[in-house]
Protein backbone atom coordinates (compact mmCIF):
# COMPACT_ATOMS: atom_id res chain seq x y z
CA UNK A 1 0.00 0.00 0.00
CA UNK A 2 1.49 3.34 -1.02
CA UNK A 3 1.52 6.22 1.47
CA UNK A 4 -1.17 8.07 -0.52
CA UNK A 5 -3.36 4.98 -0.68
CA UNK A 6 -2.86 4.55 3.06
CA UNK A 7 -3.92 8.16 3.67
CA UNK A 8 -7.08 7.68 1.63
CA UNK A 9 -7.99 4.52 3.52
CA UNK A 10 -7.46 6.20 6.88
CA UNK A 11 -9.57 9.15 5.81
CA UNK A 12 -12.35 6.82 4.65
CA UNK A 13 -12.18 4.85 7.90
CA UNK A 14 -12.59 7.94 10.06
CA UNK A 15 -15.12 9.87 7.98
CA UNK A 16 -18.26 7.97 9.17
CA UNK A 17 -17.39 8.73 12.79
CA UNK A 18 -16.72 12.46 12.45
CA UNK A 19 -19.01 14.83 14.36
CA UNK A 20 -18.78 18.58 13.85
CA UNK A 21 -20.09 19.44 17.32
CA UNK A 22 -17.58 17.16 18.97
CA UNK A 23 -14.83 18.65 16.79
CA UNK A 24 -15.58 22.10 18.22
CA UNK A 25 -15.22 20.80 21.77
CA UNK A 26 -12.01 18.94 20.94
CA UNK A 27 -10.53 22.05 19.36
CA UNK A 28 -11.42 24.12 22.41
CA UNK A 29 -9.82 21.55 24.73
CA UNK A 30 -6.60 21.89 22.75
CA UNK A 31 -6.77 25.70 23.08
CA UNK A 32 -7.67 26.17 19.42
CA UNK A 33 -4.23 25.05 18.31
CA UNK A 34 -5.57 22.49 15.83
CA UNK A 35 -8.61 21.61 13.75
CA UNK A 36 -10.43 18.34 14.39
CA UNK A 37 -12.97 16.21 12.56
CA UNK A 38 -14.52 15.07 15.82
CA UNK A 39 -13.50 11.43 16.38
CA UNK A 40 -12.62 10.45 19.99
CA UNK A 41 -9.55 8.34 20.70
CA UNK A 42 -11.15 4.92 21.38
CA UNK A 43 -13.31 5.14 18.28
CA UNK A 44 -10.45 6.43 16.17
CA UNK A 45 -8.19 3.54 17.12
CA UNK A 46 -10.91 1.00 16.51
CA UNK A 47 -11.76 2.47 13.11
CA UNK A 48 -8.20 2.50 11.75
CA UNK A 49 -7.08 -0.87 13.11
CA UNK A 50 -8.21 -2.84 10.02
CA UNK A 51 -6.22 -0.42 7.84
CA UNK A 52 -3.16 -0.88 10.03
CA UNK A 53 -3.46 -4.64 9.69
CA UNK A 54 -3.62 -4.39 5.89
CA UNK A 55 -0.54 -2.19 5.75
CA UNK A 56 2.59 -4.21 5.10
CA UNK A 57 5.51 -2.01 6.11
CA UNK A 58 8.34 -2.59 3.63
CA UNK A 59 11.02 -0.67 5.53
CA UNK A 60 11.61 2.39 7.71
CA UNK A 61 11.37 4.71 4.72
CA UNK A 62 7.92 3.36 3.87
CA UNK A 63 6.71 3.63 7.48
CA UNK A 64 7.95 7.18 7.85
CA UNK A 65 6.40 8.16 4.53
CA UNK A 66 3.02 6.84 5.70
CA UNK A 67 3.35 8.81 8.93
CA UNK A 68 4.43 11.96 7.09
CA UNK A 69 1.54 11.91 4.68
CA UNK A 70 -0.88 11.84 7.61
CA UNK A 71 1.05 14.57 9.41
CA UNK A 72 0.57 16.82 6.39
CA UNK A 73 -3.21 16.74 6.83
CA UNK A 74 -4.74 19.66 8.76
CA UNK A 75 -6.94 17.80 11.24
CA UNK A 76 -5.38 16.60 14.47
CA UNK A 77 -6.85 13.10 14.42
CA UNK A 78 -4.62 12.23 11.46
CA UNK A 79 -1.54 13.22 13.45
CA UNK A 80 -2.74 10.94 16.24
CA UNK A 81 -3.16 8.10 13.76
CA UNK A 82 0.42 8.71 12.60
CA UNK A 83 1.77 8.38 16.14
CA UNK A 84 -0.34 5.26 16.70
CA UNK A 85 1.07 3.78 13.51
CA UNK A 86 4.65 4.51 14.53
CA UNK A 87 4.03 3.03 17.97
CA UNK A 88 2.59 -0.13 16.43
CA UNK A 89 5.31 -0.58 13.79
CA UNK A 90 8.33 0.84 15.64
CA UNK A 91 10.38 -2.33 15.11
CA UNK A 92 10.89 -1.22 11.49
CA UNK A 93 12.89 1.75 12.78
CA UNK A 94 16.52 2.05 13.86
CA UNK A 95 18.85 4.62 15.44
CA UNK A 96 19.34 6.26 12.05
CA UNK A 97 15.61 7.06 11.97
CA UNK A 98 15.59 9.02 15.24
CA UNK A 99 16.44 12.20 13.32
CA UNK A 100 13.32 11.74 11.20
CA UNK A 101 11.18 11.27 14.30
CA UNK A 102 12.61 14.42 15.86
CA UNK A 103 11.95 16.34 12.64
CA UNK A 104 8.36 15.13 12.71
CA UNK A 105 8.13 16.27 16.32
CA UNK A 106 8.78 19.83 15.21
CA UNK A 107 5.74 19.96 12.93
CA UNK A 108 2.22 20.68 14.22
CA UNK A 109 3.72 20.44 17.66
CA UNK A 110 2.21 20.30 21.12
CA UNK A 111 2.36 17.92 24.06
CA UNK A 112 -0.31 15.59 22.64
CA UNK A 113 1.90 14.66 19.70
CA UNK A 114 5.25 14.94 21.46
CA UNK A 115 4.58 12.42 24.21
CA UNK A 116 3.60 9.54 21.89
CA UNK A 117 6.61 10.29 19.69
CA UNK A 118 8.83 10.20 22.78
CA UNK A 119 7.49 6.71 23.42
CA UNK A 120 8.45 5.61 19.90
CA UNK A 121 11.92 7.11 20.27
CA UNK A 122 12.28 5.31 23.58
CA UNK A 123 11.22 1.95 22.14
CA UNK A 124 13.73 2.24 19.29
CA UNK A 125 16.63 3.30 21.52
CA UNK A 126 15.92 0.77 24.25
CA UNK A 127 15.99 -2.05 21.70
CA UNK A 128 19.08 -0.65 19.96
CA UNK A 129 21.15 -0.51 23.15
CA UNK A 130 21.67 -4.28 23.07
CA UNK A 131 23.91 -3.87 20.02
CA UNK A 132 24.85 -0.20 20.37
CA UNK A 133 25.59 0.81 23.97
CA UNK A 134 25.82 4.48 22.96
CA UNK A 135 22.42 4.47 21.25
CA UNK A 136 21.21 7.26 23.52
CA UNK A 137 23.85 9.69 22.30
CA UNK A 138 21.17 11.12 20.01
CA UNK A 139 19.26 12.14 23.13
CA UNK A 140 22.35 13.88 24.52
CA UNK A 141 22.24 16.07 21.43
CA UNK A 142 18.46 16.44 21.63
CA UNK A 143 18.81 17.80 25.15
CA UNK A 144 20.59 20.83 23.66
CA UNK A 145 18.15 21.36 20.79
CA UNK A 146 16.59 24.79 20.29
CA UNK A 147 13.10 23.26 20.30
CA UNK A 148 11.72 22.77 23.80
CA UNK A 149 9.66 19.86 22.44
CA UNK A 150 12.77 18.00 21.31
CA UNK A 151 14.28 18.66 24.73
CA UNK A 152 11.10 17.26 26.31
CA UNK A 153 11.49 14.08 24.24
CA UNK A 154 15.04 13.71 25.53
CA UNK A 155 13.81 14.11 29.10
CA UNK A 156 11.00 11.56 28.93
CA UNK A 157 12.25 9.03 26.38
CA UNK A 158 13.14 6.53 29.13
CA UNK A 159 9.62 6.34 30.58
CA UNK A 160 8.79 2.75 31.46
CA UNK A 161 12.37 1.49 31.18
CA UNK A 162 12.49 0.61 34.89
CA UNK A 163 15.69 -1.34 35.62
CA UNK A 164 17.04 -0.55 32.14
CA UNK A 165 16.94 3.18 32.80
CA UNK A 166 20.24 4.98 32.34
CA UNK A 167 20.17 6.65 35.74
CA UNK A 168 23.18 8.84 35.06
CA UNK A 169 21.50 10.27 31.99
CA UNK A 170 18.13 10.65 33.71
CA UNK A 171 19.51 12.63 36.62
CA UNK A 172 21.96 14.51 34.40
CA UNK A 173 19.21 15.55 32.02
CA UNK A 174 17.06 16.73 34.93
CA UNK A 175 19.90 18.88 36.22
CA UNK A 176 20.63 20.27 32.74
CA UNK A 177 17.03 21.33 32.20
CA UNK A 178 16.30 22.40 35.78
CA UNK A 179 16.85 26.10 35.12
CA UNK A 180 14.29 26.24 32.32
CA UNK A 181 11.07 28.07 33.13
CA UNK A 182 8.80 26.41 30.59
CA UNK A 183 5.92 24.46 32.15
CA UNK A 184 6.24 21.51 29.76
CA UNK A 185 9.93 21.07 30.53
CA UNK A 186 9.44 21.31 34.27
CA UNK A 187 6.54 18.88 34.08
CA UNK A 188 8.64 16.47 31.99
CA UNK A 189 11.42 16.49 34.58
CA UNK A 190 8.98 15.60 37.34
CA UNK A 191 7.23 12.97 35.23
CA UNK A 192 10.46 11.22 34.25
CA UNK A 193 11.72 11.16 37.84
CA UNK A 194 8.37 9.97 39.22
CA UNK A 195 8.27 7.14 36.70
CA UNK A 196 11.74 5.96 37.70
CA UNK A 197 10.85 6.32 41.38
CA UNK A 198 8.49 3.35 41.05
CA UNK A 199 11.58 1.24 40.41
CA UNK A 200 14.25 3.06 42.40
CA UNK A 201 12.57 5.19 45.09
CA UNK A 202 15.67 5.61 47.23
CA UNK A 203 17.80 6.80 44.33
CA UNK A 204 15.17 9.33 43.26
CA UNK A 205 14.60 10.51 46.83
CA UNK A 206 18.33 11.06 47.24
CA UNK A 207 18.52 12.93 43.94
CA UNK A 208 15.58 15.16 44.86
CA UNK A 209 17.14 15.99 48.22
CA UNK A 210 20.48 16.82 46.63
CA UNK A 211 18.85 18.84 43.83
CA UNK A 212 16.11 20.57 45.84
CA UNK A 213 17.73 23.98 45.37
CA UNK A 214 17.87 23.78 41.57
CA UNK A 215 14.69 21.92 40.63
CA UNK A 216 11.48 23.92 40.30
CA UNK A 217 8.67 23.40 42.83
CA UNK A 218 6.61 21.85 40.01
CA UNK A 219 9.32 19.31 39.14
CA UNK A 220 9.86 18.46 42.79
CA UNK A 221 6.16 18.07 43.45
CA UNK A 222 5.59 15.86 40.43
CA UNK A 223 8.64 13.70 41.11
CA UNK A 224 7.81 13.16 44.78
CA UNK A 225 4.11 12.31 44.44
CA UNK A 226 4.59 8.73 45.62
CA UNK A 227 7.67 9.23 47.77
CA UNK A 228 8.13 10.09 51.45
CA UNK A 229 8.66 13.82 52.21
CA UNK A 230 11.98 15.17 50.99
CA UNK A 231 14.48 15.80 53.82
Amino acid sequence: MTPNAFRKEIKAALAPHAEAQRAVAMRAYMRDNFDFIGVPTPLRRQAVLPVFKRLSVENAEHLLACANVLWSMPQREYHYVATDLLARKWKALAIADIAHLLALAQRNTWWDSIDPLAGVVGDVLKAARAQTPQAQASMDAALLHESLWVRRIAMIHQLGWRDQTDEVRLFGYARSLAAESDFFIRKAIGWALRDYAWHAPQAVSRFLFESRDILSPLSLREAAKHLPPIG
